[in-house]
């Protein structure tokens, strides 16, 4: 079994100068998800949203050629691809001649659906194509604002959760700009932003407030993060229907995305600020 610490993140390691899909490490997403109680049926639809800023390759007379890349890798899928590998991966390109864009889409696609165990969908986004990316930031009604003393850095505490008192219905979309967290084998800092979609009784957002600046010491990959998010909001504050979309800083040219909803639905990835 693949665990994190047998993974390249953290270790000293020679970058590949050609391709090779072996570089992929993926991890079992049930690792984390039996921290959460959860099983097979997962109590949420949801997709990882990966980018990618610095894929390279050669075409097939040696000349090199660059382009962005978006991978969406379904929440289902057995295994997640360890973030360091997936840069190695893509790396290993640099010096290897692929036909066209089309033709590296494919091998994209078929190597980490491979490792991922499920369907991954892969775009490719060519120079020609650079200015029509979006820069927008997530929709919603920021809580960062608010008035509110904290002292609670980690573990994540579900206890802050709790619905207004006065069980008023509503359904809103609140953003914080505030989340961190901690990569668990090299303990680096992992920045996001984070929206909040629901309908239901009233989340009372100072507590919500509180309890993200409580994953400010955990130490959790970005899918396990945003997993716990949803399953803490759903137990301890029972929405008709929750949606929470973490989007994370970049690290070595990628940046990961998770999306986790009760409902079906296919989110939008338009590049941050901070991203």
């Amino acid at each position: 079994m693949n665990t994190p610490n047998l993974s390249p993140l953290g270790q000293p390691v020679a970058y590949a100068s050609r391709y090779d899909a072996d570089l992929l490490f993926p991890i079992p997403r049930a690792q984390g998800r039996r921290e959460l109680g959860l099983g097979e049926a997962l109590p949420f639809d949801g997709v990882d949203v990966w980018n990618a800023y610095e894929l390279s390759w050669l075409d097939a007379r040696g000349k090199p050629q660059v382009a962005l890349a978006e991978f969406r890798v379904p929440a289902s899928s057995p295994a997640i691809v360890e973030s360091k590998s997936f840069k190695l991966y893509l790396n290993s390109f640099n010096q290897e001649r692929v036909g066209d864009a089309d033709a590296l889409r494919a091998v994209l696609e078929r190597d980490l659906s491979a490792a991922a165990g499920a369907a991954v969908e892969v775009a490719v986004t060519r120079p020609d194509r650079f200015a029509q990316v979006a820069v927008a930031e997530l929709d919603g009604e920021s809580i960062d604002a608010l008035d509110v003393a904290i002292d609670d850095y980690g573990p994540p505490n579900p206890d802050h959760l709790r619905v207004d008192a006065a069980g008023s219905t509503v359904e809103e979309a609140l953003v914080s700009d505030l989340l961190k967290s901690n990569c668990p084998v090299t303990g680096q800092p992992d920045w996001a932003s984070v929206r909040i979609r629901y309908g239901g009784r009233r989340i009372d957002r100072a507590g919500l407030l509180r309890y993200l600046v409580s994953f400010r010491e955990h130490a959790g990959f970005h899918e396990q993060c945003v997993e716990r998010i949803h399953v803490d909001l759903m137990r301890r504050c029972a929405p008709d229907w929750l949606e929470v979309y973490a989007r994370y800083t970049r690290r070595g040219g990628l940046d990961i995305n998770p999306w986790r909803s009760s409902r079906p639905g296919r989110p939008p990835n338009a590049r941050g600020a901070r991203q």
